[in-house]
């Protein structure tokens, strides 16, 4: 037996006499912020579901290619503890670089929550420090309403192009669009992965050669996390979202 093979072999048999945590503790009240121009801040609620355990909470905010940042807001606390069976916040703030950011679009950036579990006295024990990242979207005025939406008001707007069997959704509107299901047939494309739609930008849909036909239903996510449907019909090479 080779060097490599008895060292896979040597972890495995380490693996199986270890046991892991089963499930995320530190849990958040939402999945994705809208951070409208002009609030103050913005919370984040979360909640400790630990049983009999306390855990760190480390939160930190970065850009779409996982660096961190400092500005243009700022996170309160950066790291605190949080009692089991127990809930707290962080405090999102815009600071003064917010103003240079697009004043005809959202912009988009990530926060990360990272939970650090309590030292075990264990020594069998593999401790690993989760992490849950979501988006933060920022809304400047001119854009409209400053409350959260179920639907992008400009939806119909979104259109589907053919080119040699390839779909590319095409996204005219100021609001990131997040497509995270697709139905053909009263069926779900169970290839498709989701994708996010910048403002005014266009994307391949990864369909793996299959076929929307004349009367496809694809689904993002609204500003509360739930799925907002959007009802296309296809004439030749285009589709348009017609009325529900």
């Amino acid at each position: 037996m080779n060097l490599n093979k008895l060292a896979i072999n040597s972890l495995i048999t380490t693996l199986l006499f270890l046991s892991f945590p089963s499930f995320s503790a530190i849990a958040l009240d939402r999945t994705r912020v809208i951070y409208n121009e002009g609030q103050k801040s913005v919370s984040i609620g979360l909640t400790n579901e630990s049983k009999d355990k306390p855990y760190l909470s480390q939160t930190w905010l970065e850009n779409e290619q996982e660096e961190k940042l400092n500005t243009p807001f700022i996170i309160t606390p950066p790291v605190q503890r949080i009692e089991f069976n127990s809930k707290s916040q962080v405090k999102i703030q815009a600071i003064g670089a917010v103003s240079k950011l697009p004043q005809d679009r959202e912009s988009v950036f990530y926060i990360n929550v990272r939970e650090i579990p309590p030292r075990s006295s264990d020594v069998n024990v593999l401790q690993i420090a989760l992490q849950t990242r979501i988006k933060l979207f920022y809304r400047p005025k001119g854009l409209g309403s400053n409350e959260r939406m179920e639907e992008n008001p400009l939806a119909k707007e979104i259109s589907l192009i053919k080119t040699n069997n390839i779909y590319t959704m095409k996204n005219p509107t100021p609001y990131n669009l997040t497509v995270i299901k697709i139905d053909v047939n009263n069926k779900s494309i169970d290839s498709f992965e989701g994708i996010m739609i910048e403002p005014f930008s266009q994307k391949k849909l990864e369909l793996a050669g299959n076929n929307l036909g004349d009367s496809p239903f694809i689904y993002y996510l609204n500003d509360f996390g739930g799925l907002a449907e959007l009802r296309f019909k296809c004439q030749g090479q285009q589709c348009l979202v017609i009325s529900k």
